[in-house]
């Protein structure tokens, strides 16, 4: 799921559309330019892999100029029938890096939680048999 930037739109909290997945996606310096809010006030723009350990990290710099932009760490561990998926996200550059660390992390939670919720019922119906 995370090899596929076309879907992020499907499962990141925010996204409404995906515009251009690069052809390196995800390899390091490659971008997904997409779009974040809800129609009409939406903001174009794009989150790049800062590093990639593919299948059990990436590290990704999200951009929503002028809210600012974050910092993602998602690492992928192997569990008995499956994975555990972690997010980590922190405010990098921008307006959203004044929040008091608490406000920020208990925002980010919530969202993320969300994000990964989302995240494992499409990677859980990407993997059921058609019919089933």
């Amino acid at each position: 799921m995370l090899a596929d930037g076309w879907s992020y739109a499907g499962w990141v909290v925010g996204a409404a559309r995906v515009r251009a997945v690069g052809d390196d996606w995800p390899g390091e310096g490659a971008s997904i330019h997409h779009s974040v809010g809800t129609w009409p006030l939406v903001i174009d723009d794009s989150t790049s892999v800062v590093a990639a350990s593919p299948p059990h990290h990436i590290r990704l710099r999200a951009r929503g100029w002028p809210i600012g932009e974050a910092e993602v760490d998602i690492t992928v561990d192997d569990v008995p029938g499956g994975c555990l998926l972690t997010i980590r996200e922190t405010s990098a550059r921008g307006p959203a890096t004044l929040l008091l660390k608490p406000v920020e992390d208990a925002a980010l939670h919530v969202r993320n939680a969300e994000t990964l919720r989302r995240l494992a019922h499409l990677a859980e119906r990407r993997s059921t048999p058609v019919g089933d």
